[in-house]
């Protein structure tokens, strides 16, 4: 069901602003309220949009703190694809929104180059001359080897399988820097009886170009997705991400931001997989009994985008069930990278900022393994507090197998 956004359904109690971790690091950003439904007001009365919408990190803080269901960062992204509109996009946006379609560009290249060539310190300097930050940790591209298993899983037709089928949406982040992840999961759902196709139509959820205000070029992704989605859904199959930012923007932000014009048939959910594997114990398909301790006991941070969701703390609840995991929510708020934001030279110090509290309760918490569902937060948390990061399910098939 697309969604029609109203500005008059916000009542400016400003529980958002208080909320929004980013309103609190900077002065910079007037707050999701105000270049969101307050500012909307002036915009449909032709009005310029407020350059101040640029530091929105689009955390949907805000989304979860409202109090009558506005979707405050819908508005605050829709007025960025305004700004945007008819203005030259930075080379470092254009790097960032289109990491997708790089990272499918440059898969049969060895990790070890695209690393280097990545990394080192003269592209390092390039970089942060073109607006990314010197000091922003950058995630590692996954062995090569790696990188082909999970693409192979593209070629399966879904008549060769011989179980129920479940379709894996595994997004730009573990494609790229977490393949392992993914057939981690791939394994899980495999043991709980699923046979996993990883479709080849699916490509970026558009999230990174709609942050980068690249209204078109998201929308052109989001049709495609969608004509995917339908012809799964034609056949019955679930489809599931690992990735709660892209289970987030297919399942609702499609609605929001695009009409049934723009992406046709909506596409329907698509399952966070933490969730989906716990629905899956909870009916008894999967066998929560370890074939092997994990002695080391385990830190949980929830990505803001799982908070939104609505899903409760799926991965914590999974790894809690396992006798003999010891693992503790630190309960301490956003980790600031918020994708790329925290990447960018005129917002690292914010995003630094805003994750310190989250630092500081990882530091306190004393765990060298922090459990997260988000691939931005581990690679945030990993850089900031220098622990092991993995994700939930990850650590599941380690218990089980």
């Amino acid at each position: 069901m697309f969604r029609s956004l109203h500005p008059d359904n916000c009542t400016s109690c400003t529980v958002c602003t208080v909320h929004c971790p980013v309103a609190a690091a900077t002065g910079r950003f007037r707050g999701p309220k105000m270049t969101g439904p307050a500012y909307e007001r002036f915009r449909l009365s032709g009005l310029h949009d407020d350059a101040s919408v640029e530091y929105c990190s689009n955390c949907k803080n805000c989304d979860i703190s409202c109090p009558s269901g506005v979707p405050v960062s819908t508005f605050n992204m829709l007025a960025r694809g305004a700004y945007h509109k008819g203005k030259k996009t930075p080379l470092r946006d254009l790097l960032i929104g289109f990491s997708g379609d790089i990272g499918r560009l440059v898969r049969h290249i060895p990790a070890f180059l695209l690393n280097f060539g990545m990394k080192n310190p003269v592209s390092r300097l390039a970089l942060d001359n073109i607006g990314l930050d010197k000091r922003a940790a950058l995630p590692s591209f996954a062995p090569l080897a790696e990188r082909r298993q999970l693409a192979a899983l593209r070629r399966l037709p879904v008549g060769r399988r011989k179980r129920e089928v479940a379709a894996l949406f595994p997004g730009c982040f573990i494609s790229c820097y977490e393949p392992r992840a993914g057939l981690d999961i791939i394994a899980v759902l495999e043991k709980a009886g699923y046979d996993i196709i990883v479709p080849e139509a699916f490509v970026c959820c558009g999230l990174p170009l709609l942050c980068a205000g690249l209204m078109d070029a998201a929308r052109k992704r989001a049709k495609q997705n969608c004509e995917e989605a339908a012809r799964l859904a034609a056949q019955g199959i679930p489809i599931i991400s690992p990735c709660p930012s892209c289970s987030l923007m297919i399942s609702e932000e499609y609605q929001a931001l695009f009409s049934e014009e723009d992406i046709g048939v909506g596409p329907g959910r698509v399952h966070e997989a933490a969730t989906f594997v716990l629905s899956l114990a909870e009916q008894g398909r999967l066998d929560l009994s370890p074939a092997r301790p994990m002695a080391e006991p385990l830190a949980y941070h929830a990505p803001c985008h799982l908070r939104a969701l609505g899903m409760g703390r799926p991965g914590f609840e999974l790894l809690r069930q396992i006798s003999g995991v010891r693992i503790e929510d630190v309960n301490a708020g956003c980790c600031g990278l918020a994708g790329s934001y925290g990447m960018k030279k005129d917002r690292y110090e914010i995003g630094a900022q805003t994750g310190s509290t989250l630092f500081a309760a990882l530091r306190e918490n004393g765990a060298e393994l922090c459990a997260s569902e988000c691939g931005s937060c581990r690679t945030q948390i990993a850089s900031g507090v220098g622990v092991a990061t993995s994700h939930p399910l990850s650590l599941l098939k380690r218990c089980l197998f």
